[in-house]
């Protein structure tokens, strides 16, 4: 965003850049993995679909439309409820059955979110 604003950008750094999302957001998850009680398959099924949910957004240039960021579960807003997630259980507080509840609507977040940004995309597309 920086770069953009100052007249700074680069190809190599777009790449740098939507790399560097997806890269992030796989080790923003990762390491729950070795959280006992989790199931495993719903962390990486996370991980599986805020990828999807970056790729999703990078399409669009390939079909004629624009970079889509749209919500409702946004890289941010992944990371800030990751990120809570680990606080809490960083805290010593029970997660217990509602982290099973959470990994799974977490996922569900991610797949509209997905699924928004493909459908937004394709009528830019088609509108142009």
């Amino acid at each position: 965003m920086l770069a953009r604003e100052h007249g700074q950008k680069s190809t190599l750094g777009a790449y740098l850049n939507e790399l560097g999302d997806v890269i992030s957001d796989i080790a923003l998850v990762l390491p729950f993995l070795a959280v006992a009680g989790f199931a495993s398959a719903d962390v990486w099924l996370f991980a599986l679909t805020a990828v999807i949910v970056e790729c999703a957004g990078l399409i669009g240039p390939l079909v004629g439309a624009s970079r889509r960021y749209d919500g409702p579960f946004g890289k941010s807003d992944r990371a800030l409820v990751i990120g809570a997630f680990a606080l809490c259980i960083g805290m010593g507080l029970g997660i217990g059955a509602i982290g099973v509840w959470l990994w799974r609507a977490l996922i569900a977040m991610a797949a509209l979110t997905a699924m928004r940004r493909v459908r937004a995309r394709i009528v830019e597309a088609d509108g142009r």
